[in-house]
């Protein structure tokens, strides 16, 4: 039978595929203009009204020293994740993972779906051009660096998840490969790119509309989805080895440490009533990418939250930034 031996977790802002200077400069400028912004609270709001509300030494949070010091901690996490996924010895990996208009629009959004074709494409870079900003090149690193990639995708155990979720009463849309042009979106290049690099490792991606109202899942779905696939996982008649990686979150763009720690602390404590009872209010913007932790925390119950690293990435005196996290349960043998 089939075996849940490893669980993971790792936000992929755009922080993450960014380099040290873009820290320390570039998010001061476009931060001001970022029209996603929603207060702790889960209203609307803007960057001069939370730059109004800030407080007296958030500028002191947000220097050039002290964002260097955030970097450097990223980058070691990433690197101390990528190592404890290579060493779980996985057959698989499923990837949960949101999407924000890049494989689905809003005319056509399903709240969940599994992606079951036999590979998974992500194509190359676009050539630099003259006058190109740092925020292209960022995204661009997401990319492969010289010709599309095609990521090998375990697809019987994909295509037999979604049969037997729809059994019990889930509504998947099931994807068996891409259009023309088509490429797997950010939270799932930024696993294969930057945690797995080029360590070959079938993965499934299960992918979640977190981001684009109105059919986002709610938290409560989130959980009852996660509890779905660890008993389907246990039934699966092939000895095989599953990890699972939540991609995305925290809190963003608005950092929120209290929330982050509320969904460490419930996800540590193995707490599915306050994971399922959040406020939906509070997972708008960035932070609804913590419904993919939703899902892996309840996969992995029957493991135990090892190894966590929470960087609060500031980015600007309005406190504007992401609650970067990385964690790993501890692996069964």
């Amino acid at each position: 039978m089939a075996q849940l031996a490893a669980a993971f977790g790792s936000s992929h802002s755009i922080m993450l595929v960014s380099q040290r200077e873009d820290w320390q400069h570039g998010f001061r400028v476009i931060d001001t203009k970022n029209p996603h912004y929603y207060d702790k609270r889960g209203a609307k709001t803007d960057y001069e009204a939370l730059l109004a509300a800030a407080p007296p030494d958030s500028e002191a949070m947000v220097t050039p020293e002290k964002m260097g010091e955030r970097f450097d901690a990223s980058q070691a996490a990433m690197d101390e994740l990528g190592r404890r996924i290579r060493e779980a010895r996985l057959d698989v990996l499923l990837i949960v993972g949101d999407d924000q208009t890049e494989l689905f629009r809003t005319t056509n959004n399903p709240a969940f779906a599994i992606y079951f074709g036999p590979t998974i494409r992500n194509t190359a870079r676009e050539p630099a051009a003259p006058g190109d900003n740092w925020v292209k090149s960022a995204r661009m690193w997401r990319h492969e660096p010289e010709a599309d990639r095609e990521y090998p995708v375990k697809s019987d155990l994909a295509e037999w998840l979604i049969r037997q979720l729809c059994d019990r009463d889930f509504d998947i849309a099931a994807m068996d490969g891409l259009e023309r042009g088509q490429f797997e979106g950010h939270a799932f290049q930024f696993i294969h790119r930057r945690l797995l690099q080029e360590y070959e490792l079938p993965v499934i991606p299960v992918i979640l509309n977190t981001f684009d109202p109105p059919n986002q899942p709610t938290p409560r779905r989130c959980v009852a989805l996660g509890k779905a696939l660890r008993e389907l996982i246990a039934e699966w008649p092939q000895d095989i080895r599953v990890g699972v990686i939540a991609s995305g979150g925290l809190s963003h763009f608005v950092v929120d440490e209290e929330l982050d720690h509320k969904i460490i602390g419930a996800i540590r404590n193995k707490d599915s009533a306050t994971l399922a009872s959040l406020d939906p209010k509070q997972l708008q913007a960035g932070s609804s990418e913590i419904r993919n932790w939703l899902v892996v925390g309840e996969m992995a119950r029957d493991l135990d939250l090892e190894w966590i690293e929470y960087v609060p990435g500031y980015r600007t005196a309005a406190l504007t930034g992401t609650g970067l996290a990385f964690a790993a349960w501890k692996t069964l043998p």
